[in-house]
């Protein structure tokens, strides 16, 4: 029997609607990220490969980057993907092949979207704070959006709210009658949720959403089930409401979505629907052609690795394979 069928028999937690497939916890895994920065990586995973259309989670720091290098990671290639940046510490100086520059500080958002395909790269500058923290985030392209036109957005001024003790911050998509700026291709919702007191807090959610909660710091409890740094809560659809006990200046990151129904197939750096597509999508990498050239960043563009000895698999929202 599997999770779902399960479910008439609990007792679901209030604003929990009988669609929901209950709440699994998902430990991060350490991977490194170019040569100074390790990252803790929730997203894809076995259990659970998306939410709503975020399709990948990185979650790196508090690192001390006061006497070493901290974020270096050399010019390399996305399709079929946007890209999101959100830093809790620190700075970090994004270039692309579109010729933009930007550096990123504490309650700005980066938003980099690759269409048919965009190169980049991600430095921490010379001159920079001493911690670094924050999380990379990637959006899946629906057709036709993942065909179009690279693009970058800088946003320096985002909706925030405070409501009690919790304090709002909006990335992407809308939450609580507010808009962020950014421009998304599927309804989604990201936010920071920084929480002031003792006292457990609400927020309203979407019933047609799947949501993820994420702690970047502090410590939180859903549902009855705690989760630290490192680890993100898959809450599933069917929510009208999100009630978290957390510690005191704990800040999480929600992640939402309506359920992402394409298949993808997701390798090394590229998004896309088949075997055939990121096969192109490598070679024209590797041979010059589409991605661009990231003119103002010194260092070589980062070769692709080799492909599998075996086909690569369009795989669907639950992690099933697709054709």
């Amino acid at each position: 029997m599997d999770r779902t069928e399960s479910l008439p028999a609990q007792t679901l937690p209030p604003g929990v609607g009988p669609t929901d497939p209950g709440s699994v916890l998902l430990p991060g895994h350490d991977v490194p990220l170019g040569r100074y920065t390790t990252v803790r990586r929730l997203l894809p995973q076995r259990q659970r490969r998306m939410v709503g259309a975020w399709c990948f989670v990185d979650h790196f720091g508090p690192d001390d980057v006061a006497e070493r290098p901290g974020m270096e990671v050399p010019p390399h290639p996305h399709t079929g993907l946007q890209t999101v940046t959100w830093l809790l510490d620190g700075e970090i100086l994004h270039r692309d092949s579109l010729g933009n520059v930007q550096p990123i500080r504490p309650g700005q958002l980066n938003v980099m979207t690759s269409g048919h395909g965009i190169a980049h790269s991600e430095r921490s500058p010379a001159a920079r704070p001493p911690l670094m923290h924050g999380v990379q985030l990637w959006v899946a392209l629906p057709d036709p959006a993942r065909a179009g036109a690279a693009d970058f957005a800088h946003h320096a001024d985002l909706p925030g709210w405070r409501d009690g003790d919790l304090e709002v911050m909006l990335l992407v998509g809308e939450l609580g009658g507010e808009r962020s700026p950014a421009v998304v291709h599927t309804p989604l919702v990201g936010a920071q949720l920084e929480v002031r007191g003792l006292a457990p807090v609400s927020l309203p959610l979407h019933r047609d959403f799947e949501y993820g909660l994420l702690a970047m710091s502090g410590s939180a409890e859903v549902d009855g089930v705690p989760f630290a740094p490192g680890a993100l809560l898959y809450l599933g659809t069917g929510r009208d409401t999100l009630t978290v006990r957390a510690a005191p200046g704990s800040r999480l990151l929600l992640l939402g979505g309506t359920p992402f129904e394409e298949p993808l197939v997701m390798w090394w750096n590229f998004v896309g629907r088949s075997h055939e597509e990121v096969v192109a999508a490598r070679e024209d990498w590797m041979a010059g052609r589409r991605f661009g050239r990231v003119a103002d960043d010194p260092a070589p563009p980062l070769p692709a690795p080799a492909l599998p000895t075996t086909r690569l698999k369009a795989r669907d929202r639950h992690g099933g394979l697709r054709g």
